[in-house]
């Protein structure tokens, strides 16, 4: 009799993977500062470089904010609505529906969309459900690249290995400052946790055995030497950025010192300074007083009293306006989204040419990231049904409109191609065209059904209020033959 005995996991990690482990936390904190760099621009924290010329002392400390990084990526992300997925052939998405409702995906994408644009990229992974079921849901979540990297394979376009290090759940058996890693490999996804000695101890080994990482990439401005992408948030932009910070504090050190006019005095005499016990008075109570009443010198002279003209900032708002025709050039943003203005407003035609290039990229980051999602969710159908799906069943992603049509311009569009028969009436892609929402087109079908299923009981409700004494051949006895 053979006795089969269970394979028990490693408690340790073997040499490979430690190796590799070092590797990825060497590439991840390496890529951190520069991250964190990122991080600080678009949420107005960076520490503006001061030449140490035109800003005194007192007024280190003042610092100024403008916060046209975040606008820029807020701007592109704004137009990047993920709204559905759905089978290419015109199959129910009823699993596709179920998977992304159960993640709150259309939600949550936006926190991917974001990460890839201020840091260049996100990462998309794929596990088992919590309740460990077959057929529930698999779990996908966002992960920063602050505390996550991933070896590629460029010719394979699939990652090799991947590690996230993250804050343990359990924080009562272990304190704040410890940190556990998540190691992804193509057969297995290790937890382990930091010993005192110094080491790893595993936690937990799933062995999933899918044959491929189930961490995918999200990368924006890839190019062929450069896989791991670029954020929006370039070096010029940050160069633009800190100038016009450099102003904004110029403006406010010059509303300290030069902002009240200052007055002269020209052959006053000591006593037009001091109150009326002899005590001088103070620079700000000699200017502040409203009248000054000064006695004539002992050559019987009127003291000449006079302003310097205060000073006038419209010449640092001009170079600020100029600053911010330069960043809309970089972000190919419209000039008014950061401030800019004209006396003249811009008509609407206008606008829209001016927003083309925002427009593309949009269409360039639809594209780019709805492959990844599209990776992803096949990733997760693997996970769910344990075999990978069909690959001649293609999925698309849905996505709002990235250009600021008019309803009305739409509607026609969609009618004129079905007036030219190139659609059929009833067919989505009509419905999508008029600008309908995912929501709103899947209401509309539901309505469709509804109303041919109340078309088809009056049909049948004619046809039993017709005479019993209708011979055959009749017009209402063929017209119950034809049904």
């Amino acid at each position: 009799m053979t006795l089969s005995i269970p394979e028990l996991p490693l408690v340790t990690l073997s040499e490979d993977e430690l190796a590799l482990i070092s590797v990825l936390r060497a590439d991840m904190l390496q890529d951190r500062w520069r991250l964190l760099l990122l991080d600080a621009y678009f949420n107005g924290e960076q520490l503006v470089r001061d030449l140490g010329i035109s800003i005194p002392p007192q007024l280190k400390s003042l610092h100024t904010v403008i916060g046209w990084p975040r606008i820029g990526v807020e701007s592109l992300e704004e137009r990047l609505d993920l709204e559905a997925f759905r089978w290419a052939d015109g199959r129910r998405s009823t699993d596709l529906e179920e998977i992304a409702e159960a993640n709150d995906l259309f939600d949550e994408s936006t926190l991917a969309h974001l990460d890839a644009l201020a840091y260049g990229r996100s990462y998309l992974t794929v596990g088992s459900g919590d309740d460990g079921t077959d057929g529930a849901p698999p779990l996908m979540s966002i992960e920063s690249p602050l505390d996550m990297t991933l070896l590629w394979d460029a010719r394979l376009r699939l990652g090799t290995a991947a590690l996230r290090e993250c804050q343990p759940d359990s924080l009562m058996e272990s304190g704040p400052e410890d940190r556990m890693i998540v190691l992804y490999l193509p057969d297995q996804t290790i937890q382990a946790m930091p010993t005192e000695s110094g080491g790893w101890e595993v936690v937990d080994r799933d062995m999933h055995g899918l044959g491929i990482v189930p961490v995918l990439r999200m990368a924006n401005r890839q190019r062929a030497a450069d896989r791991v992408g670029k954020s929006e948030i370039t070096p010029e932009v940050m160069s633009i950025t800190d100038a016009a910070c450099r102003r904004l504090m110029g403006i406010e050190v010059a509303a300290e010192f030069f902002g009240a006019p200052a007055r002269y005095i020209l052959g006053a005499s000591e006593s037009a300074f001091q109150d009326a016990e002899g005590n001088t008075k103070s620079a700000w109570e000699t200017y502040i007083g409203r009248v000054l009443a000064l006695e004539r010198d002992e050559d019987g002279q009127v003291p000449t009293v006079g302003t310097f003209p205060a000073h006038d900032p419209s010449g640092q708002t001009k170079i600020i306006d100029l600053y911010a025709r330069i960043m809309a050039t970089q972000f190919g943003l419209p000039p008014h989204m950061l401030g800019y203005t004209t006396d003249n407003p811009a008509s609407a035609d206008a606008i829209r040419s001016t927003e083309a290039k925002l427009v593309k990229k949009s269409e360039r980051r639809i594209r780019r990231f709805g492959a990844t999602w599209q990776q992803a969710m096949r990733l997760a159908l693997w996970v769910r049904d344990g075999e990978p799906p069909d690959k001649a069943r293609r999925i698309e992603t849905v996505w709002r409109n990235p250009a600021t049509p008019t309803i009305a311009a739409q509607t026609d569009a969609a009618v004129k191609l079905v007036q030219a028969k190139i659609l059929p009436a009833d067919s989505d892609v009509v419905l999508e065209m008029a600008g309908l929402t995912e929501g709103q087109r899947q209401r509309v079908r539901a309505d469709r059904r509804r109303a041919a299923g109340v078309a088809l009981l009056d049909r049948l409700a004619g046809m039993n209020d017709t005479p019993a004494d209708s011979e055959p051949g009749t017009e209402a006895d063929d017209g119950l033959d034809s049904l």
